[in-house]
């Protein structure tokens, strides 16, 4: 086979065992080719099969192989650019729209969990947290404004008190808890919307990149074992996606983001970090975030690489966040670390929107993605079956390309990101 197997994370050691789906060979027809096996595009798959579509997934690698498969799986309603940005891109009225979707794709995520009885680790609660008092006070602000101007009732406000009951940690001022947001295995989680799209009657293709398509009518992709003919093309391959598509990939800029999980430390001490289980993220711009596994291991995010290269001794540098956070695991192994790459657009909001009146895509979900690309993919299938008008609400939120060109685009990002760097630090 010539695609890559999984990065050795926590998520691929216990993942459910699935066959290896062949590779494209020769010509096929279908209405609607996808193009991506993360959470967007098996989301999309499902919900045009269900439909009645002939639909045909490609994926590069396997299915779940990118971000949907590796990330820190914190499912939260908004999106990354916040509700107040996206009042100024859009509107008050696009931007209620905007979040009330997002709500729709917390809900989405467990109806299909349910429907199709993915085993996925889910576990519902969610909390930001606040490490400086100027975070405690938009912490504060933000509660109030998602309480009152959106009536989103599911979050409150957590006094300092309170939070260091609930997380073992001195570094940590106030935070929200959110019980309707969720966090899960996301590697389970695609993969079992995978089975369910082909269940519904799509065909999914592995170790298929897509290196092209030809516009038209019928659109053609073509891979390097066939080609496949199509009404419609959705492309949800978002970082990963490449060439087949360079007249989006300047829209959004790949990030590395880090993960360790530590050995299993036993129930008592897990919930003794964590005690109601919820995902935990801080507010600064380079933000550590962190979750109990089903094992009862620590799963720790905190670094982020805007260069573009992987740095070295990545486990060494996330595991010394881990215990600044939580110093009294400093006798735990970390048992897996690893890494991959999210898409961020300039505005971090997401970019929807059409090629031609036949080709969508949907990108730059910015750290966001677990329920975002989930309700793009219905979306999607909205659209192309016909009613577009939810898609096009997230299509009228502008954006621009990275600046700097082909050469300069990623340095001028790293010179940018040293000024966030800064402010967390003040």
């Amino acid at each position: 086979m010539s695609g890559q197997e999984y990065v050795a994370s926590y998520y691929a050691a216990t993942r459910h065992a699935v066959p290896r789906r062949a590779a494209l060979a020769g010509d096929v027809d279908c209405d609607v080719c996808v193009v991506g096996g993360g959470i967007a595009g098996c989301t999309a798959a499902l919900h045009l099969a269900e439909r009645g579509l002939r639909v045909v997934l490609l994926e590069a690698e396997c299915i779940g192989w990118g971000a949907s498969g590796r990330s820190g799986a914190q499912a939260l309603p908004g999106i990354a650019a916040g509700e107040e940005k996206i009042e100024a891109l859009v509107g008050p009225d696009d931007a209620r729209r905007v979040w009330d979707m997002t709500l729709e794709g917390l809900e989405l995520m467990r109806t299909l969990i349910a429907r199709h009885a993915i085993d996925c680790d889910y576990v519902p609660g969610q909390m930001h947290v606040a490490v400086k008092e100027r975070q405690v006070r938009e912490l504060r602000a933000w509660a109030l404004r998602l309480n009152e101007r959106y009536d989103y009732r599911s979050l409150r406000f957590v006094e300092r008190d309170e939070l260091r009951a609930t997380v073992a940690s001195g570094r940590y001022l106030a935070g929200t808890l959110d019980t309707n947001s969720a966090h899960l295995h996301p590697l389970n989680y695609t993969l079992g919307l995978a089975g369910a799209a082909e269940r519904a009657g799509a065909r999914l293709y592995e170790d298929s990149r897509a290196l092209g398509f030809e516009p038209g009518a019928t659109v053609t992709v073509r891979t390097a074992g066939g080609r496949v003919r199509c009404a419609h093309l959705a492309l949800c391959g978002n970082a990963w996606l490449g060439d087949a598509a360079p007249q989006i990939a300047r829209r959004i800029m790949p990030v590395g983001t880090y993960i360790v999980a530590t050995e299993p430390l036993g129930a008592g001490r897990a919930h003794a970090l964590i005690a109601n289980d919820a995902a935990v993220t801080d507010i600064n711009w380079i933000l550590d975030y962190f979750r109990l596994s089903r094992d009862h291991r620590l799963l720790f995010g905190g670094r982020v690489s805007y260069s573009g290269l992987d740095p070295f001794n990545t486990a060494h540098a996330t595991r010394r966040r881990m215990l600044h956070v939580f110093p009294q695991l400093h006798d735990v192994r970390i048992d897996y670390s690893w890494g991959g790459y999210v898409d961020i657009s300039l505005n971090r909001a997401p970019d929807f929107g059409r090629l031609a009146p036949n080709v969508y895509y949907v990108q730059g979900f910015s750290g966001h993605g677990i329920v975002l690309t989930g309700i793009a993919g219905k979306l999607l299938a909205e659209a192309i079956s016909g009613t577009a008008g939810r898609f096009d609400v997230f299509a009228r939120i502008p954006h621009r390309e990275f600046p700097g060109g082909a050469l300069l685009r990623r340095p001028a990002l790293v010179l940018a990101m040293a000024w966030y760097r800064l402010r967390d630090l003040l």
